[in-house]
């Protein structure tokens, strides 16, 4: 369903200002072209990355044989950097020293095919960041 097909289902009608849709029936018609539109949309597979199964339509399709390939320590890093963890805090609770978790980053960096820390901060925000 396209933008114009919602829009066709949708009368000419101009309410007043302050006036609301009034016909209860066209409203209801509206609100289920807007569900069935929602329900027809693919959805996408969970998607493993190191040991953590990711919903699919949180994972960029560009980047999918890369994070793929990300090793365990690897994808744990990229998690707790997802969560906004700074490079110290993500070895205290991996138990690496910082600079090994740098390492790991760098790798990870390195098979995305991206080009630096900030978009690798990006990605696993958009990972593993918390939706609520």
């Amino acid at each position: 369903m396209t933008r114009d097909t919602v829009a066709g289902a949708v009368p000419a009608h101009r309410p007043r200002s302050g006036e609301g849709v009034s016909d209860t029936a066209e409203l209801t018609r509206l609100v289920e072209l807007l569900r069935q539109h929602e329900a027809a949309q693919p959805t996408r597979p969970d998607v493993r990355i190191g040991e953590f199964l990711v919903d699919g339509m949180r994972v960029p399709l560009p980047f999918l044989a890369g994070l793929q390939s990300l090793t365990r320590t690897e994808a744990a890093a990229l998690r707790l950097l997802g969560w906004g963890r700074a490079n110290a805090d993500i070895g205290l609770l991996l138990g690496m020293n910082e600079s090994t978790v740098r390492s790991h980053l760098n790798n990870a960096v390195g098979k995305l095919g991206i080009d630096g820390m900030r978009k690798l901060g990006c990605i696993a925000g958009l990972l593993f960041h918390p939706l609520d």
